[in-house]
């Protein structure tokens, strides 16, 4: 018989370094796959179900990444919590809602996880992420002469039409009154006053705009000539990429626009393009340049397996086997161990990792 406080409460199927995996971990991935994949490819019918097929074999081995990325981020001493506080602030300015106890229910609400659930899972992926730009991403280098290349052989890619792309921030002066609106159009001048000594505008769009925009940074659909209304078209249309303009005075408020791009019609030059030429060739080096780094660390890591357990992205030559056979048996666990796990839950806005499945991801470590 066991002891009181101990309970066969779990079966773990995976060890890494000091974190644990278990089969209810893989069941919970494995459920969350559809949904999942459908969201982010946008399949149906057969081939979701081949791609469901095709990614299962795989969240044993999206979980032992996120453990990695997670665990290597410590080692690094990263620390994301002043940008997880703005992410934070961001989504509640978004919810509408001040009080910060009805905040933590209306996450716990849209989420389907309790609040600390939810700050931790983000926490853990802008760890992830920073760990991949850091010691993946910076280790990508592209020669100009390949970017040479790949415009000379690709130029149809960059034949353009004239566009203008803008930013937008709208100070909304809807149903206030003659002191409201004068301080709607000094607050209008703040912002442009800001943006002009380079304060980032996507940042101050996402968190001082009016306009439903704001959660796509202020970014708008690019603009062909005559698309747009004469007042603004003239207040944008011949101004340089990063261009402020003043506050524009419009039926819904004060509007301030920015200029991120004019695209002139005919074939593009590759000086203004290089950047997308660039995107092009990296992306297609990013996963290769991920999974690698991630064998990598599974060659430094104590990593033991069940033997019915397969990671797919395993290191070649690593021993993996569970050190003790006679506890190939499900695992009996102090609750309080278990309960100093972290949790693995649902996350709705969360971003994969580059090179993993959608199925790893949707659930954090």
């Amino acid at each position: 018989m066991f002891g009181a406080d101990l309970t066969v409460l779990e079966e773990i199927v995976a060890k890494c370094n000091g974190d644990i995996i278990t089969r209810s971990d893989i069941e919970k991935s494995q459920k969350d796959l559809p949904a999942a994949l459908a969201q982010q490819t946008g399949l149906t019918g057969t081939a979701l179900e081949q791609k469901i097929a095709d990614e299962q074999k795989n969240l044993l081995r999206d979980r032992i990444d996120n453990l990695l990325l997670v665990q290597k981020a410590k080692d690094l001493d990263i620390k994301v919590e002043s940008d997880l506080a703005k992410r934070m602030a961001v989504i509640q300015k978004e919810s509408g809602i001040a009080d910060p106890d009805k905040f933590r229910d209306y996450v716990k609400e849209k989420a389907g996880v309790p609040f600390e659930d939810f700050q931790s899972d983000m926490k853990n992926e802008m760890l992830r992420q920073q760990v991949v730009r850091q010691e993946v991403m910076g280790h990508i280098s592209i020669k100009h002469e390949d970017v040479e290349k790949y415009y000379n052989e690709h130029k149809t890619e960059f034949v353009r039409q004239e566009q203008i792309f803008l930013r937008e921030i709208l100070v909304s002066t809807e149903n206030k009154d003659a002191a409201a609106v004068a301080a709607a159009e000094k607050k209008a001048n703040d912002l442009v006053a800001r943006a002009r000594k380079g304060e980032r505008f996507p940042e101050m769009a996402r968190d001082n705009s009016d306009s439903l925009t704001a959660k796509e940074y202020g970014m708008l659909s690019p603009y062909k000539k005559g698309d747009l209304d004469p007042t603004l078209e003239k207040a944008v249309w011949d101004k340089p990429r990063g261009y402020v303009t003043d506050p524009i005075k419009v039926p819904a408020g004060f509007l301030i626009l920015r200029v991120e791009e004019h695209y002139k019609e005919g074939q593009a030059e590759l000086a203004d393009v290089e950047n997308q030429v660039m995107d092009k060739l990296y992306a297609p080096r990013m996963p290769v340049a991920l999974r690698a780094y991630l064998t990598k660390l599974r060659s430094d890591a104590f990593l033991e397996i069940k033997p019915e357990w397969v990671d797919t992205g395993a290191a070649p030559g690593k021993d993996t086997s569970w050190g003790d056979p006679a506890q190939l048996k499900p695992e009996t666990v102090k609750k309080a161990q278990v309960a100093s796990q972290p949790k693995h839950k649902r996350l709705l806005w969360m971003v994969p990792v580059p090179g993993t499945s959608t199925g790893g991801t949707s659930s954090s470590q």
